[in-house]
């Protein structure tokens, strides 16, 4: 018995053997040792009461009245008396004999004692167990400043989230961690090593906590007896069950349901100006060593949510849902909109949908995922090293070891490095090395002396549709260089191009060959005009004259007054040539006829004027030039002005700033589909508002008047044949003038 005694492990053998030999019978007197002796190693001594608590260690709970007797029994000194104590018997203990659940409230030394291991197996070898009672095991736990016997542990009911009402009740230390609880619960639903699953805490309000850090304890995670622990598995295409997903993403789901792609290939959808995130995930997502260490999981054993400079290891939870989801083969795009709420609520810059920085983000997610996963749990100081002479492969070695001794995570491993930083000391020379680490490289973009430049070329044939083309030009070129970059698209010489920036159904300027093309900003319309001539008034020049025309349709209602009236620009204007010895209203009309003959219809014979009207016209028809094969102009034979006209009729255009009259026709000939109007630059009719404008080039409107542009001016074919991307601007938003001059006949 001694041996016994002094060696617990023989002790614990001795109760074993107790247990399977003895039945409801009393163990036989003689075996039993003195009564001092059990006196001394149950109470004193190493294996006795007064042993002090060691956290992990096994103590037993005795009743309170067994245990009473038997002090009495062994303190009374005769072996033989009547106060034997019998078996251990804790039923009074118990709430009851089936689950063997301890009664609540219990307190230690008026309901129970507690025994050391060794202690217990020996009253067990002495006296024997009641008969199918469990011995009541509780361990010693370790909390702050204090060790205790944890009496009650904590008993949790464990559920899976898609079965809700079986549930398994598990008992749990308070020292036991988060990952114990979830290895168990693995074991008990016998869930398969591969799939990924996660754990939720119903609190006493009813809603979901998620438990994140499965290194801390149950006491540390506040769990209670009796609380709702569930248990959920991500499903195959990468997402949570509890996951409350974006609307869209719901129809999405359903459409994917059946979908199998290719891993990795699948799009973020934008949710309002997030394109400069989507674009960083998409990036990221396709660095092979960091997709592989989310996918096998391996962020999970890594995750520190300890770290005061990390985010409580959600950025990382975050991002590793959003790589699961699109490297499941499930989706053809997803919605980010959890991972986007996260990112704003640890960077409040990100809150909303304003447009960001895609590459200021890619550094917030890139420091927030390497604290999260930083491996050093408490950062050590580091003093830096100088070179000293000492070779560049040592001094590397020594800066990155002292760098991994303070951050060391799997970003660290794929995308920090080392600077080379060398600093001379311009009065004694001296040479400093160091070696810094860095995580994002800027490098300067190669310097293009090119620019891209989108223009419209508009020919002179109107048969020929406007053309769009893209021009690789100079960006310290000139004008000239872009007609030079277009004639090889167009095969028109450059000599026969005039460039002109069009906004608003006007002429916004004129460009000179000279100019620089610095002038010319990406957002303007530029369109290039075919023409043979010169806008610029030479004297004794034969070139054709380039007429700027804009085309007007006016308005039905009038002022109070009778004196004004509106005037809408619509289409885009024209420049148009005119031989200078042909240039005449009339001339200038048919050559508008011919210029806008895909648009406009010419009126037949049923639409001329009778009477009077029809006898002019039979002796002007003659005098009336109209476009030849070539697209130039008759030569008309001399006309008498209108007698309140007072001019020739013969204008020198720009020769003389003028055409004699301001508007046209003068008189009534035959049936004229639209009026004339000299106007300013701005489609106005008033030329002399500022002296500058007096000696201005003069430009040409063409008044419509509303029953006759809709009858003769095709504005279907009109449309089909504008600018692509142009057209509705010019014709569906005309702009309203208002213009002085008495209305034309």
């Amino acid at each position: 018995m001694a041996t016994v005694a002094a060696n617990p492990a023989a002790a614990a053998a001795a109760v074993a053997a107790a247990v399977a030999v003895a039945e409801d019978r009393e163990p036989q007197r003689e075996e039993l040792p003195g009564l001092d002796s059990q006196w001394r190693q149950i109470e004193n001594g190493e294996s006795g009461r007064e042993r002090p608590l060691r956290a992990g260690e096994s103590w037993f709970l005795v009743e309170k009245h067994w245990y009473k007797q038997w002090e009495a029994y062994v303190q009374g000194g005769d072996q033989d008396s009547s106060t034997f104590p019998g078996c251990i018997n804790n039923a009074t203990l118990f709430q009851d004999e089936i689950n063997w659940r301890l009664k609540e409230g219990l307190v230690e030394g008026e309901d129970y004692v507690l025994l050391p291991a060794a202690a217990w197996h020996y009253l067990v070898s002495w006296y024997g167990l009641e008969h199918g009672q469990p011995p009541i095991e509780r361990k010693v736990i370790e909390l702050p400043n204090i060790q205790k016997v944890e009496v009650y542990p904590v008993e949790l009911l464990l559920v899976r989230h898609n079965d809700l009402g079986r549930s398994h009740t598990v008992q749990f230390s308070h020292t036991d961690s988060i990952g114990m609880v979830l290895r168990t619960a693995r074991e008990r639903f016998l869930v398969e090593p591969q799939e990924d699953t996660r754990l939720w805490a119903k609190n006493s309000e009813g809603s979901l906590d998620r438990l994140y850090d499965t290194h801390i304890t149950v006491l540390d995670a506040a769990l209670e007896t009796g609380q709702l622990i569930i248990m959920e598995t991500r499903k195959k295409d990468g997402t949570w069950p509890s996951a409350q997903l974006h609307v869209m993403n719901k129809h999405m789901s359903e459409e994917d349901e059946d979908f199998k792609g290719q891993p990795g290939i699948c799009g973020l959808t934008n949710l309002g100006n997030t394109c400069f995130m989507n674009s960083a995930l998409q990036c990221l997502s396709n660095v092979p060593q960091l997709t592989e260490y989310f996918l096998n999981n391996c962020y999970l054993e890594e995750l520190n949510f300890r770290n005061p400079l990390g985010m409580k290891g959600e950025i990382a939870e975050a991002y590793a849902d959003l790589v699961k989801q699109a490297w499941s083969g499930h989706h053809r795009s997803i919605v980010p909109h959890v991972f986007k709420n996260k990112v704003g609520h640890f960077a409040s810059q990100f809150l909303g949908y304003q447009q960001h920085d895609s590459q200021e983000l890619l550094s917030f997610l890139l420091d927030g995922l390497h604290e999260d996963l930083n491996r050093v749990k408490k950062k050590e100081y580091v003093e830096l090293c100088d070179a000293a002479g000492r070779p560049d492969q040592e001094v590397a070695q020594e800066a990155w070891q002292n760098h991994k001794r303070r951050n060391d995570s799997v970003i660290v491993d794929t995308f920090h490095g080392l600077f080379k930083s060398t600093l001379v000391c311009p009065d004694c020379g001296n040479v400093s090395v160091t070696f810094d680490p860095f995580c994002y490289l800027s490098v300067p973009l190669p310097i293009s002396h090119k620019r891209v430049l989108e223009v419209f070329f508009i020919p002179m044939d109107p048969r020929r549709k406007p053309e769009q083309h893209r021009l690789v030009v100079p960006k310290k070129g000139k004008i000239s260089d872009l007609c030079v970059a277009l004639s090889k698209h167009t095969g028109i010489s450059p000599e026969r191009m005039m460039v002109a920036d069009v906004f608003s159904h006007r002429f916004y300027k004129l460009y000179q060959l000279e100019e620089p093309l610095s002038s010319i900003l990406d957002r303007d319309d530029i369109f290039v005009y075919e023409v043979s001539g010169r806008i610029e008034a030479i004297e004794g020049s034969r070139e054709d004259i380039v007429v700027p025309v804009y085309l007007r349709e006016r308005t039905p209602a009038r002022d109070y007054n009778n004196s004004y009236y509106g005037l809408m620009l619509f289409g885009h204007p024209l420049l148009v040539s005119v031989p200078r010895d042909r240039f005449t209203w009339e001339g200038l009309y048919n050559v508008l006829m011919y210029r806008l003959s895909r648009y406009v219809s010419k009126p037949n014979s049923d639409d001329e004027d009778d009477g009077d009207e029809k006898e002019d016209d039979e002796e002007d028809k003659d005098d009336v030039p109209g476009p030849s094969t070539g697209g130039s102009l008759r030569d008309p034979e001399p006309e008498q002005a209108g007698p309140s006209s007072g001019v020739t009729n013969r204008c020198p255009f720009l020769l003389d700033n003028c055409l004699g009259t301001s508007q046209w026709p003068p008189r009534r000939r035959r049936k004229q589909l639209f009026t004339l109007q000299t106007v300013n630059s701005n489609g106005t009719s008033d030329r002399t508002t500022s002296p500058e404008e007096v000696h201005a080039q003069p430009y040409i409107a063409i008044d419509w008047e509303p029953e006759m542009k809709k009858r003769y001016y095709d504005e279907i074919e009109a449309e089909v044949n504008e600018i692509p991307g142009m057209g509705g601007t010019f014709s569906s938003c005309p702009s309203t003038l208002r213009t002085s001059s008495p209305q034309l006949l």
